[in-house]
């Protein structure tokens, strides 16, 4: 560890303020009204402490004294337990286990999507197509029940808030039933204090706020 990680005394966030992973991170610690001190980073200049502490040089980079965590993932799952309340993940396995499912499919299926948008070339007019394909599918499950798929908010909104925000940014509209629908849950969670702390400048940008 690095003589300035080592002097850290509360937790700190390496964010990248552009990053989709980056938010998703910051918006879980603004739910639990967390106090870390964040810095923000750029993912092509980083700073010594990450790429130290930090095999794969990334951001999200979260140091909690002896503690490194660089999986976005991860460390979402690290907050909700070492700072319980309000809980993000259901108390039954079953339950539990759903979430972090739904969770992996938007990880699996939507991120990687979003991250060719973003990289351009041939790759992101399918990249685009797909995605709206498959928001415009699940539409339906957005307004299902009060929270995605839950009665409660929970990390699977975490995940999915981001990506929402960023949609007029990656060029995609959705049209008839399906836009109400993921607007009308979209509309829930950008409302929330936790969701407005969490944007960064750069964020805020994104939709001309």
């Amino acid at each position: 560890m690095t003589a300035a990680a080592a002097r850290r005394a509360v937790m700190t966030l390496f964010s990248d303020p552009s990053s989709l992973q980056s938010q998703r991170v910051r918006l879980v610690l603004a739910e639990k009204n967390v106090t870390c001190d964040i810095v923000d980073v750029d993912p092509l200049d980083l700073p010594e402490d990450v790429i130290d502490l930090n095999p794969y040089g990334t951001a999200p980079t979260l140091v909690d004294r002896d503690l490194t965590l660089y999986d976005a993932r991860i460390v979402c799952e690290y907050i909700n337990e070492r700072f319980p309340h309000p809980p993000l993940l259901p108390v039954d396995p079953v339950s539990r286990a759903n979430t972090r499912q739904y969770m992996f499919r938007v990880e699996h299926d939507w991120y990687p999507l979003v991250d060719a948008i973003l990289a351009g070339g041939k790759g992101a007019t399918k990249a685009r197509k797909e995605l709206k394909e498959g928001l415009t599918a699940t539409a339906p499950v957005f307004v299902a029940n009060p929270f995605f798929m839950s009665d409660e908010y929970s990390l699977v909104d975490a995940t999915l808030a981001p990506l929402l925000w960023r949609l007029p940014m990656l060029g995609i509209e959705l049209t008839g039933a399906a836009n109400k629908q993921v607007n009308t849950y979209a509309a829930q969670m950008f409302t929330r204090q936790g969701f407005i702390r969490s944007l960064s400048e750069a964020e805020r940008e994104m939709r001309g706020n």
